[in-house]
C-alpha cells in the first residue's frame, strides 16, 4: 500500500505513536539476540567487545535510516517485502530475496532456541548434561510451537510485559556492574586484532536485526512522516547505548578464560560477579524468558512472512493452506529451526543469521537508493548503508571460511535452494504485483 492509498485509511485505525513505535524497535531487538551472542562477541573480540557492538550498530543505524524512508512510502504490513518487490518489481531475484528472508526468521527462531537452552541448563546446576540441554532446547521451540497453535494472540498481548521485564533486568546488571568497570580489562593491551574486532561486530550483528518489526507496523502509526523517522533513530540509538554498556560490564566483570568459559552464558555469569548467585539466577530467568517470548514471536512473524510470500506465487501453493488452523509455515519453520538449534553451536547459528540478514539489508538499502523521491543525501546515506552491509558480510564469510566452515557450507546450500527453487519452481506460479494478500488480514 502506497502513502497514497495509506491516507485513505481511517485515521482511527492509526493509534501507534512514537513510544509505541520504538518500543516495537526495542522489543524487537532487545530479545533473544543479546543473550546468545554477548558470549561469543566478547570471546572473538576480548577487551574490544563494546567497539564490536559500536560497529555492528553503526551498519544497523544507516540501515534504519533506509527502513525509515521505505517505511514512510510504503505503508504496508508486509515491512521488507513489500519494500523490495515495490521497487525492484516482482522477479527471480526478489522471489528468492523474500524465500531468504523467510530462512533468516527459521535461523533466528534457531539462535533463540539455542540460548533458551544454553540458560536454562544453567538453573540444573548439577546437571552437566548434554541430552538436557538438548532436551531444553526441544522445550524452547515445541511450547512456542504450541502456544501458536492454541491462541497466536497471546504472543502479542504477552510480549510488552516480557520486554520490561528483560529491560529491568538489564538495567539491573548494568547499574551493579558499572561501579566494578576496569580499565585493566578494557584497555588496548586486552583487545584481539583489527580483523577479530570487526569479525566479532558483524557475527553479532542478529541482535541488531529486530528495528525492522517497526516496518511492519507502518500501517498503524499516527503521522507516519513524523513518527517513522523518529522510531527508528530512537530505538537503535537507545539500543546502540544498552548493548554497548552491557558489553563494557562483561568484559570487565570476566577475565578472558572465564568469557571463554562461560561463553553461551556470559551475562549471567557477569551479574554474578557483582550480585552473587541471586544476581545469576535472576539474569538466567529473565534470559530464559526473553528468547522464550522472542521464539514465540519469530514464529508468529515466520509464519505469517511464508503465508504472504506464498500467496504472491514465490513459494508453493500448498503454504498458503492451513493445518490446525495456523500456516504451515508455522510448522516447517519450527522443525527446521529446532533440528539446526539441536545441531549447530551458538557461533555457527550467529553467523549464519547475521549473514542472512546483512545480505537483505544490503538489498533494501539499494531500493532505499532506487527510491524515486531520494534525494542527494539521503541517497548518500543509502549507499553508505549498501556499503557497510556488502562489507560486513565479506567479513563474516571469510572469517567463517577459516574458522566455521560448516556455516558457510549451511549458508551457500540455504541461497542455492532459495535461488533454484525461485528460478526452476516458483517462479511459473508467481502472481502480478499488487494481487497478494497482506499478513495482518489473515491474522
Amino acid at each position: 500500500m502506497s502513502v497514497t492509498e495509506s491516507k485513505q485509511s481511517s485515521t482511527s485505525q492509526r493509534t501507534v505513536g512514537v513510544l509505541g513505535a520504538t518500543a516495537i524497535g526495542i522489543g524487537g531487538m532487545v530479545g533473544g539476540g543479546i543473550f546468545a551472542v554477548l558470549g561469543v562477541a566478547s570471546e572473538m573480540a576480548g577487551g574490544a567487545t563494546p567497539i564490536a557492538f559500536a560497529l555492528a550498530g553503526v551498519v544497523a543505524a544507516l540501515t534504519a535510516v533506509a527502513y525509515a524512508r521505505l517505511s514512510v512510502r510504503f505503508q504496508s504490513a508486509g515491512g521488507t517485502v513489500t519494500f523490495v518487490d515495490k521497487v525492484f518489481g516482482i522477479n527471480d531475484l526478489t522471489g528468492s530475496l523474500n524465500i531468504i528472508l523467510w530462512v533468516g526468521y527459521i535461523v533466528t527462531t534457531a539462535l533463540y532456541a539455542s540460548a533458551f537452552g544454553n540458560y536454562a541448563v544453567t538453573l540444573f546446576p548439577d546437571s552437566g548434561s548434554d541430552m538436557l540441554l538438548r532436551i531444553l532446547i526441544c522445550v524452547g521451540v515445541i511450547m512456542p510451537w504450541v502456544i501458536n497453535l492454541a491462541n497466536a494472540e497471546l504472543v502479542t498481548r504477552s510480549e510488552s510485559t516480557i520486554v520490561a521485564i528483560k529491560l529491568a533486568m538489564l538495567m539491573v546488571v548494568i547499574a551493579a556492574g558499572i561501579p566494578t568497570v576496569s580499565v585493566e580489562h578494557i584497555g588496548p593491551s586486552t583487545w584481539s586484532s583489527p580483523f577479530s574486532i570487526l569479525a566479532a561486530g558483524m557475527l553479532i550483528f542478529v541482535a541488531y536485526e529486530g528495528f525492522e518489526l517497526i516496518a511492519n507496523a507502518s500501517a498503524e502509526v499516527k503521522a507516519p512522516a513524523r513518527t517513522l523517522p523518529a522510531a527508528f533513530a530512537l530505538s537503535v540509538g537507545l539500543v546502540i547505548v544498552l548493548y554497548v554498556v552491557i558489553a563494557l560490564v562483561v568484559v570487565s566483570a570476566l577475565s578472558a578464560a572465564e568469557i571463554a568459559k562461560y561463553a553461551d552464558f556470559a551475562l549471567a555469569k557477569a551479574a554474578a560477579a557483582s550480585l552473587g548467585q541471586v544476581g545469576f539466577v535472576l539474569v538466567s530467568v529473565s534470559a530464559v524468558l526473553a528468547t522464550f517470548s522472542a521464539i514465540n514471536a519469530t514464529l508468529y512473524g515466520a509464519a505469517r512472512l511464508s503465508f504472504t510470500i506464498a500467496t504472491e506465487g514465490e513459494l508453493p501453493s500448498s503454504l498458503e493452506k492451513r493445518t490446525w488452523n495456523q500456516p504451515i509455515g508455522l510448522h516447517i519453520t519450527s522443525l527446521v529451526a529446532l533440528a539446526m538449534a539441536v545441531a549447530l553451536p551458538v557461533e555457527s547459528i550467529s553467523a549464519l543469521a547475521s549473514a542472512i540478514f546483512l545480505f537483505v539489508f544490503a538489498v533494501v538499502n539499494a531500493a532505499a537508493f532506487k527510491s524515486a523521491d531520494a534525494g542527494h543525501w539521503a541517497r548518500y546515506v543509502a549507499a553508505a548503508g549498501v556499503v557497510g552491509c556488502v562489507a560486513s558480510l565479506v567479513i563474516v564469510i571469510m572469517r567463517s571460511l577459516t574458522e566455521d566452515f560448516i556455516a558457510m557450507v549451511v549458508l551457500v546450500v540455504l541461497l542455492m535452494a532459495a535461488l533454484a527453487a525461485e528460478h526452476l519452481i516458483l517462479k511459473v506460479h508467481r502472481k502480478p504485483l499488487g494481487k497478494n494478500s497482506e499478513v495482518s488480514n489473515q491474522k
